[in-house]
């Protein structure tokens, strides 16, 4: 495997809202990462190489409940205004969890982040500015 968690981690502290996210996404994917896998109940995250090998962060927080109510439309305004530099990253996982989303997988080859719910279903896909 090309990366460590410790080269992630120091591309993901130059990230101070949603705004600056296409600029991280590139960075790891110049790391050698093809697509990673980010759970919002404890902040685990799998990152993966080509061949499938992963590093994995463990739980970066304490423990949200994810609601077993999928609410799309009042995420979708959550995560735009994430986007826009609203909400840091605690808040945008807080506003996952409240509004059933589970975690999200990231495909750096197609440049698409993918929401998933409780049941693994895929709720919304959304292609990564670039």
């Amino acid at each position: 495997m090309k990366f460590t968690i410790d080269e992630i981690k120091a591309e993901h502290q130059k990230v101070k809202s949603g705004a600056d996210f296409p600029k991280y996404i590139q960075a790891i994917k110049n790391l050698g990462v093809s697509h990673y896998k980010a759970l919002v109940a404890d902040g685990n995250t799998k990152y993966f190489d080509a061949e499938n090998n992963f590093a994995e962060t463990g739980a970066k927080y304490e423990a949200l409940k994810i609601s077993e109510n999928l609410n799309l439309e009042q995420f979708k305004t959550r995560l735009k205004l994430h986007q826009q530099g609203g909400t840091d990253y605690m808040t945008f996982c807080k506003d996952c969890a409240e509004n059933g989303i589970e975690g999200w997988k990231m495909d750096l080859n197609e440049m698409t982040c993918t929401y998933f719910d409780k049941n693994e279903n895929d709720v919304l896909e959304e292609k990564v500015p670039s």
